[in-house]
Formats: structure tokens, C-alpha cells, sequence
């Protein structure tokens, strides 16, 4: 089949451009033509709270990227639309995440109509972590250009149907692993790379920092009194994408300041395995969540992993299996970090995470959306 990705990729960084490069990629693997569409002009900068939207890495060499879109620039959108109808792919996925692009992608999505081509939206957020008016007034454009819809949780399947009067087809696909990162380091090696003590216990909370991630609730489970007893440290690793003065004073009225390592900048992709390698252990405190690519590179490492009973996360992290799955309490957080230590559940939550994680095969996500095309 000849299939076009309209979304985020190099040289844009970030979690959603490597979904869709490792997308394009299992397609290709099966044989088929793959082009991606993206951005010459993915966010105003006003509009982008981290310090750079753009990769630091080398670019893909084994993909064919057309950067056309300009996400302000109706004339792009529509330049776009009647690029893609003029190659009449089989299917055009538009990997979509927040109402902002919800004008540009709709739009392009009705210039590239042919009868030929089905138009599949792939969902990662439909109503965002942070509403905002947008999310009321610009999805239902989108929503109605498309054919079909695969989503990641069955709650993003909800949000959907607020906006989809016509009931169109549905399916869910777990998010796959994320295993473009490269094996695991040994731990004395991951403590070296990044100058720690190899001999310490380390909880990681990775990824952009903003407040529905709850990483204050981490913060105030850290400081239970019962986890002194460990040789232990929290590692945040990720960027701040808001003001990160409350946190870094909780942390100090906490008296917690030796216990937390600070790795406050985004972290390149050539780093994630360095990060996970030293890692017991992966807090995700969120207050809400839909699914999530940490998770899913934890699989990766075969980390244990605790997360908070908001969205889809449960859905991924079945408790006491692989992790925990609390609700949003610093004490239940606080509970279920001191279980991990005190209990030493690493190794059976690791020979289950081994199993587990066959789940979450790319080819489990290529399959469901061609079964929706078909």
C-alpha cells in the first residue's frame, strides 16, 4: 500500500515524532511505501513553553519526510491537502494530539479526500490533560473529515464520541514499546555516563514537567520518613514546561535536597537508555493521562513501574504484576515505594514485565488500523 503519516517528526524532538518515525517504520518493514508530512512550522514560539521545539540528534536517513505544513498558514493546509490527493495513497493517518491542529489537520484532511484514500485519525489526546476553549470549538472539524479513528485507551474512545455524531468506526490499540532506544547499559555503566553513585537505589520521574504529571505528589511521597532507611534517590529527568520555582521549594522545605537529583533539561534520545539503565523503578503521579510513552519505555528496560489510577495507565500496568496503580495520594505513592524496597519485588515484577510486554507490539498497532481500513 502507499501510505501518508500526517504529524509531528524530525526534525521536531519529542515523544509523538518518535511514535510516528517508529510508525512509519513498522509499515515499511511490511513492504509498503510510507511518506510522512510534517511541519515547517509546528508552534508559534509564544505559543512553545520549552526552551526549543527542534532535535538535536542526526536526521532519519531511512524515511521520506515532506516538511509543507505551516500551522497558521491556511494556504499551506490547502497546498498540503491537494499535494497528497495528487499521489492518491491508500490511506492517509493523521497522528493527532491536541485542538490547535485540529483546523490545519481537518483541512488538509478534505483537500486530500479521494475515493480511493481512507483517512484514519490515530488519537493520542482527543480532549487534552489542560482544557482550554479550543478543545470545545475545534475538534469537531477534524473529527467529521475522517473516516475512521484508532485510539490508544478506551477513554480516549469516549472523548472521541463527544464530537462524532456519525458514530463512525472505532478501535483500540495499545501504545506500542518504545524500543528504538537502544538496549539496556549495565547499572555501573548508566552511574558512570551519568556521574551517580552506582551503589544508591534510584526512583526515575522522566519527561516534560507540568502540573497534571504530579510530580509535587512524588515530591511529598519521597519525603515519608520510612524511605530514609534505603539508600535512595529520586532522579527527575525531563524539562520544566512551567515555572519551576514551586517545585524546586518544595523540595527544599522538605529538606530533601541531597535525596533528589535534578536533571531539569530535555533529555535526547541518545540519553533515554542511560536514564532507564540506572532506574529500580518508574513513577508516573499524574493526576490525569490518557496512555503514556513512558510507560511504554519502561517495557522497553523492563522497569517496574508505579502510576496513579487516572485515564488508561491502569489499563497497561496491571497491579501487583508488573508495578503499582494507586490512586492520587502522596501516602499511597509513599505505601507502594516502600513495599518495592522493603519487599525487594524488582525481580518479580521484571519476569512478569517479560511477558507482558508482548502486548505491545508494533505490528499489533499497523494491524488494528489496517483492520479498520479494511
Amino acid at each position: 500500500m502507499k501510505i501518508i503519516i500526517v504529524g509531528t517528526t524530525y526534525p521536531y524532538r519529542g515523544g509523538l515524532s518518535a511514535f510516528n518515525e517508529r510508525l512509519a517504520r513498522e509499515y515499511i518493514s511490511q513492504g509498503h511505501e510510507v511518506e510522512i508530512y510534517t511541519f515547517n512550522l509546528q508552534y508559534p514560539s509564544f505559543l512553545f513553553p520549552g526552551k526549543t521545539q527542534f532535535s538535536s540528534e542526526a536526521p532519519p536517513v531511512d524515511l521520506t519526510i515532506k516538511r509543507t505544513i505551516n500551522s497558521v498558514n491556511p494556504l499551506s493546509w490547502i497546498k498540503t491537502g491537494r499535494e497528497i490527493k495528487r499521489k492518491s495513497p491508500d490511506k492517509v493517518i493523521f497522528c493527532y494530539w491536541m485542538a490547535f491542529f485540529a483546523p490545519c489537520f481537518g483541512t488538509i484532511a478534505r483537500y486530500a479526500a479521494h475515493p480511493k484514500t481512507k483517512l484514519i485519525a490515530l488519537i493520542h489526546n482527543m480532549i487534552p490533560h489542560e482544557p482550554t476553549l479550543l478543545d470545545k470549538l475545534f475538534p469537531k472539524y477534524f473529527v467529521n473529515a475522517m473516516d475512521g479513528f484508532v485510539a490508544m485507551t478506551d477513554s480516549v474512545i469516549v472523548d472521541i464520541n463527544k464530537f462524532d455524531k456519525a458514530l463512525k468506526p472505532k478501535a483500540v490499540s495499545a501504545h506500542p514499546i518504545y524500543d528504538h532506544y537502544g538496549d539496556a547499559l549495565p547499572k555501573n555503566l548508566a552511574a558512570l555516563k551519568l556521574g551517580l553513585h552506582e551503589n544508591n537505589s534510584y526512583i526515575l520521574f522522566f519527561g516534560f514537567i507540568r502540573h497534571y504529571k504530579g510530580l509535587d505528589l512524588l515530591i511529598e511521597a519521597f519525603a515519608d520518613k520510612r524511605l530514609r532507611q534505603f539508600p535512595l534517590k529520586l532522579i527527575i529527568a525531563g524539562e520544566f514546561y512551567e515555572n519551576p520555582e514551586p517545585y524546586l521549594h518544595l523540595i527544599s522545605k522538605l529538606g530533601l535536597d541531597e535525596y533528589i537529583v535534578l536533571r531539569t533539561q530535555f533529555i535526547a534520545d541518545s540519553d533515554v537508555r542511560t536514564y532507564f539503565s540506572i532506574a529500580d523503578i518508574v513513577a508516573q503521579p499524574y493526576r490525569s493521562a490518557t496512555q503514556s510513552g513512558v510507560s511504554q519505555i519502561a517495557y522497553h528496560f523492563e522497569k517496574p513501574m508505579l502510576v496513579t489510577d487516572v485515564g488508561g495507565l491502569a489499563e497497561t500496568i496491571p497491579n501487583g504484576k508488573v508495578g503499582y496503580v494507586v490512586d492520587v495520594q502522596p501516602v499511597q505513592i509513599a505505601d507502594a515505594l516502600v513495599d518495592f524496597y522493603s519487599n525487594k519485588r524488582s525481580e518479580f515484577f521484571t519476569e512478569n514485565i517479560k511477558l507482558e510486554k508482548q502486548k505491545y507490539k508494533w505490528s499489533n498497532m499497523t494491524d488494528t488500523i489496517d483492520e479498520l481500513f479494511d
